[in-house]
């Protein structure tokens, strides 16, 4: 299988390297059982308001854990495409949090309790990486929702990176953004630990249990100025340019 269809990470446990600040055992109990509440009721709440909820269903789950969310630069307009670096699961909460966006996200967090029936429940395009002749059928899919005036966000690196390091942006999801005239808004996230990150052989599991055990954690979201390709305009090079608008909030290419 291609690389570039399937990429890999270079980050692992030895990212993590622990030692911060943490939460009694007690806070982290309460904390669990916190976001288990969440989607009990939030899931009830989507079911009758369908995507009213889902936004604050995902603000829910990150306060439930501990989690405080920042959103910095200029609010999207509609029919945006939000490429996005990606360092875990919580992501695809946080960009849902700030923002009403359908997501881009691997066939797998279908299955996953809770965040996966709130990513479904918000609209998200779900891509199976396994079959890469479908990627076409998913760029379409993406532009339409675009075409729609629903805003789409997309993690192009392909894989979670520890936030020290990064992926190159793969540029295919970038061509539904061109086919539909759709500006894009390169989104940066950073955490202000390391002991989020969802890198290597993480399971769902262990990691909602480290996040609930740190004393704190941040989520920063930070908003580029939108891109706005011309038609015709090639995919590779907008992906680039998106990556270049990324540097200023400390994003760095592995090497």
């Amino acid at each position: 299988m291609s690389t570039l269809w399937q990429p890999a990470s270079t980050c692992g446990d030895r990212c993590r390297p622990g030692g911060g600040p943490r939460a009694s055992a007690w806070t982290a109990g309460l904390r669990l059982a916190g976001m288990a509440l969440v989607m009990l009721v939030g899931s009830l709440a989507v079911a009758l308001l369908h995507g009213r909820a889902v936004r604050g269903m995902a603000r829910g789950l990150l306060s439930a854990l501990g989690v405080k969310l920042v959103l910095r630069g200029p609010v999207p307009r509609p029919g945006s495409l939000l490429v996005a670096n990606h360092i875990s699961w919580m992501d695809i909460l946080a960009l849902i949090a700030v923002s009403p966006v359908s997501l881009v996200a691997k066939h797998d967090v279908k299955g996953w309790p809770g965040i996966g029936g709130t990513a479904g429940r918000s609209g998200t395009i779900f891509i199976d990486r396994s079959r890469p002749r479908e990627l076409p059928v998913t760029v379409r899919e993406v532009a339409d929702a675009l075409r729609s005036g629903r805003s789409v966000a997309a993690f192009p690196e392909g894989t979670t990176f520890c936030g020290g390091e990064h992926g190159r942006f793969r540029p295919a999801l970038f061509q539904a953004a061109i086919d539909s005239g759709a500006p894009v808004v390169p989104t940066s996230i950073i955490y202000d630990t390391t002991e989020a990150s969802f890198i290597g052989d993480d399971t769902l599991v262990a990691s909602l249990l480290r996040v609930a055990r740190v004393r704190r954690t941040t989520i920063t979201v930070i908003t580029a100025p939108a891109l706005r390709p011309m038609p015709g305009a090639d995919r590779k090079a907008l992906a680039r340019a998106a990556e270049r608008s990324m540097a200023g909030h400390g994003y760095r290419l592995a090497a």
